[in-house]
């Protein structure tokens, strides 16, 4: 690892959190003429992979910075007053929680502007589809780096815009409406979560993340919890999407273009089941153990009827979307990670922020696939697909065959891929739950978690038959396979995802300390 002073550190992770920013106020001002290219609008999209590949390299020199033999310490802090009069603080850093979310977010828009470079978006104008891209970046990473509930607040609605108007003007089929129900939704989850972070630093006398959690709920009566507990996870169940509050999800997925589902799917999902372990795991731990199996019950139902619902759309006749599959299909991967958060048990948070990380590697590449093979065919339907379009897909375009097979696998979770891990240990917290909660409860809902796992196999392999495997009716063409700039976008993703199922310590070792200190009372 790199022996990095603090300062730098400091000056990394402030450029990592604002640079995103600045690039976007760049990327509307006209190009300067040396560096148009082939047209201004070639000049733009360039602009947008540089900045974001100067971020990724600021991400992962901050990462081999990291002192890895204290990851449950808060490096990197920067702390400034901004609003003395509400003690609100720009108060940044990073630990073993935060550290993986700042590299993927940032390697996943990094692969989002490689892709749209070499494949233009059709719509308005590049200009404001670049910056939205660079704003939705900066606020995703400032979500992951602040420590000021106000700051938090802030930077997890400056998401919503742009990615509303990248569904809205750059999406397809009921684009309009899918955005304006994913605003609707999280706008209205967002004023409940403001409500009750606003209680928790009235009531503790202060904002700041790092204090409320080193203070791990004493300064705020149950009464108190259980109302903070109750409004800011309704925000962030939206943001999940926990069911029943994930009706926007499968309408955004299915109008989004692709980049826009990578980064949904990818980055913003986290924000939320980051936010129940960042704020409220060890800020209101009594008002988190009153919920918590309630939490658990609904993200079982979320495995199950996500499963269920991707069968229903895998079925033969049913006219099945397949990027609405797949968003069905996240529904019931962050129902582990929900169930893992639950159990409030070192185990069952590994696994919950494991199984963050693999499903937005896995889920971000399934997205590429599936946007790729609509450039092809010209549609996701999976019937349509079956019936010739891009039946027997292993015969047709053999890599990107076998590419899509490789990420269904991945998503039902086998064995030395990165999407195993996160469930198990989400099913093994399950089995031996936190003092207090009820452990025939949770061994109940360990059983119909595991049962999760096979019917997300069965619609996965369905998929994988239907699409790969199926015979053309008729003689079909053979279509284009991986092309140069796709093999750049998804071969991170691919190697990601092999890495993290067989080298797991490698994120485990990030995040068990930090989770360990958070569980016993914040962290320093």
């Amino acid at each position: 690892m790199l022996d990095i002073n603090e300062s730098v550190m400091q000056f990394l992770l402030a450029f990592v959190v604002a640079g995103p920013l600045l690039g976007a106020v760049a990327a509307l001002l006209p190009a300067p003429p040396g560096l148009k290219g082939k047209s201004p609008e070639q000049a733009v999209l360039r602009h947008g992979v540089t900045v974001t590949g100067v971020i990724l390299v600021a991400a992962v020199v901050l990462a081999l910075g990291f002192d890895h033999d204290h990851p449950s310490k808060m490096q990197a802090t920067t702390d400034i007053s901004w609003i003395p009069a509400l003690d609100v603080r720009i108060h940044l850093g990073t630990d073993g929680i935060s550290l993986p979310l700042l590299v993927l977010t940032a390697l996943l828009t990094f692969l989002c502007a490689l892709y749209s470079y070499s494949k233009p978006p059709s719509g308005p104008s590049p200009k404001a589809y670049v910056a939205l891209l660079l704003l939705l970046e900066s606020g995703t990473l400032a979500t992951f780096a602040v420590l000021d509930l106000l700051l938090f607040f802030l930077a997890f609605e400056m998401v919503l815009i742009p990615m509303y108007f990248l569904i809205a003007r750059w999406g397809g089929g009921d684009r309009a409406r899918a955005a304006w129900k994913f605003i609707l939704f999280t706008l209205l989850g967002s004023v409940v979560m403001l409500l009750g972070l606003l209680l928790i630093g009235i009531k503790a006398g202060t904002f700041d993340m790092v204090a409320l959690a080193t203070d791990n709920g004493r300064s705020l009566t149950a009464s108190v919890q259980v109302i903070a507990v109750l409004a800011i996870g309704i925000g962030l169940a939206v943001k999940t999407p926990m069911w029943p509050l994930h009706s926007w999800l499968p309408d955004a997925h299915t109008a989004a273009p692709t980049v826009g589902s990578v980064l949904l799917a990818g980055v913003l999902l986290k924000m939320g089941t980051y936010g129940f372990v960042r704020i409220l795991l060890p800020v209101a731990p009594h008002g988190f153990h009153t919920f918590a199996p309630y939490l658990a019950a609904f993200a079982v139902v979320g495995i199950i009827y996500g499963s269920l619902a991707c069968l229903a759309l895998a079925r033969r006749g049913a006219k099945g979307d397949l990027k609405r599959l797949i968003a069905y299909s996240s529904v019931g991967h962050m129902g582990f990670v929900l169930l893992g958060i639950a159990t409030m048990t070192p185990t069952g948070v590994n696994g919950a922020l494991f199984a963050n990380i693999a499903h937005g590697l896995i889920t971000g590449l399934l997205f590429f696939l599936v946007g790729g093979l609509k450039d092809r065919t010209g549609t996701t339907d999976l019937d349509t697909l079956a019936q010739g379009t891009g039946a027997a897909l292993y015969g047709r375009a053999p890599r990107l065959g076998g590419l899509l097979a490789f990420g269904a696998v991945a998503s039902l979770g086998l064995p030395g891929l990165a999407g195993f891990w996160g469930e198990m240990l989400a099913l093994f917290g399950s089995f031996r739950p936190a003092a207090g909660l009820s452990r025939p409860a949770f061994l109940t809902f360990m059983a119909i978690g595991a049962f999760g796992t096979l019917l997300t196999a069965a619609y996965m392999l369905i998929v994988v038959r239907r699409v790969c495997m199926g015979g053309a009716e008729r003689e079909v063409p053979r279509l284009a396979d991986v092309h140069g700039y796709e093999f750049a976008a998804w071969t991170p993703l691919v190697t990601l995802t092999v890495v993290a199922g067989l080298w797991p310590r490698a994120l485990l070792g990030l995040t068990d300390p930090a989770v360990q200190q958070l569980l016993a009372g914040g962290t320093r």
